[in-house]
């Protein structure tokens, strides 16, 4: 019973952690590559500071419990964007806006749902602060594209969706009931769009393939409401030239209640989930001003899968040369040395056997 971990937990072995390790280096540096500087926050804060930092930043996902020193509540952090904010907004208000800053580390959620069952996570993203634009947009969005290629991500698309959309549109086609049609539309239930709003009914069917969705937005959009997000969507799918595949389902709200106008999916080929999601939000200054920012947060585990990596390991005979090995892990190989006489590549799970200076595939 001693080895048995809490649900929702798990131990990650060789070579998954080896290789989820090699995803985060290669996001990280992705980022740091485009000016993404990394912050690393610490695990726990005080509750009511980490739960107020964005707009409508709520703590009822994480895991809090009492400070022996404090004697005040902490909280395990469930996501790092909050925590990035707070940075942003605090220990680097002095720095020239926007701010670019990266990050990666463990994020743990009070409970878990049946479709996602893990309760600890890796969590590793970009956050722009402090600039509202569609360039800034274009960027991180470009931004989180290079970071899944480089991690060796294949058959990328992304999933827009405009989360204020019932919200803008309401100031020229007033609802009586704006949550109830919200929930509707996210929900796809033409029926009760009909009951509450029919004229918003072909928002349902303007999901789809980018430039289609686009196209039946336009000639939705009657009153002008919607132009300029719909000409920044067109901006960023365009700077994107045709590297991922692109759809659009403007009322999707779930999972970005606190997005502001845009938000998007990330998935890859391979991964029966999306890979990232990221869009515009405000971050809460202690003043109560609020400050604009982009971003995005990729899930190493879902790019990973739970196919077992590659090994690639050469083994070094016993009585192998130092400079012999050394020269070999210089040129890229991980070497394993035989430290008994009844040693064995097959025992060390190598690939590759030292020979006469080469590598021979076993």
């Amino acid at each position: 019973m001693t080895a048995l971990l809490p649900e929702g937990f798990r131990d990650r072995l060789p070579p998954h952690a080896d290789a989820a390790a090699d995803v985060e280096a290669r996001i990280i540096g992705a980022a740091r590559s485009h000016g993404y500087e990394r912050a690393d926050p610490p695990l726990a804060e005080f509750a009511d500071a980490l739960g107020t930092r964005l707009k409508t930043g709520a703590l009822h996902d994480a895991v809090r419990f009492v400070d022996p020193v404090s004697q005040r509540t902490l909280a395990i952090r469930p996501d790092l964007t909050a925590q990035v904010a707070r940075i942003a907004a605090t220990r680097m208000a002095h720095h020239p806006r926007p701010v670019r800053l990266s990050y990666a580390g463990s994020v743990l959620k009070l409970r878990a749902s049946e479709l996602n069952p893990p309760r600890e996570l890796r969590q590793i993203g970009c956050e722009l602060i402090g600039l509202d634009s569609v360039a800034a947009a274009r960027e991180v969005v470009t931004v989180a594209v290079d970071a899944l290629a480089a991690a060796g991500a294949t058959g990328l698309s992304i999933d827009f969706t405009l989360p204020d959309l019932v919200d803008t549109l309401a100031a020229a086609m007033p609802v009586d009931d704006i949550d109830a049609l919200r929930d509707r539309l996210d929900a796809k239930d033409a029926g009760g769009v009909a009951q509450i709003a029919p004229e918003y009914l072909p928002l349902i069917a303007a999901a789809g393939p980018f430039a289609q969705a686009i196209e039946r937005l336009r000639a939705f959009d009657a009153t002008g409401a919607l132009v300029s997000r719909l000409d920044g969507l067109e901006q960023i799918a365009e700077s994107l030239n045709g590297r991922v595949t692109l759809t659009l389902d403007p009322t999707e709200r779930h999972g970005f209640e606190y997005q502001t106008w845009l938000g998007f999916s990330l998935f890859a080929h391979g991964s029966t989930r999306e890979v990232g999601r990221g869009g515009t939000y405000t971050v809460m200054h202690e003043s109560g001003a609020e400050e604009a920012a982009t971003g995005f947060s990729l899930y190493p585990d879902a790019l990973i899968g739970d196919a077992t990596p590659a090994r690639r390991r050469l083994f070094l005979p016993l009585g192998t040369p130092a400079d012999a090995g050394a020269a070999m892990r210089a040129a890229g190989w991980v070497t394993v040395a035989a430290l008994e006489p009844g040693d064995t590549p097959e025992a060390q799970l190598c690939t590759h056997l030292w020979v006469d200076g080469d590598a021979r595939a076993l």
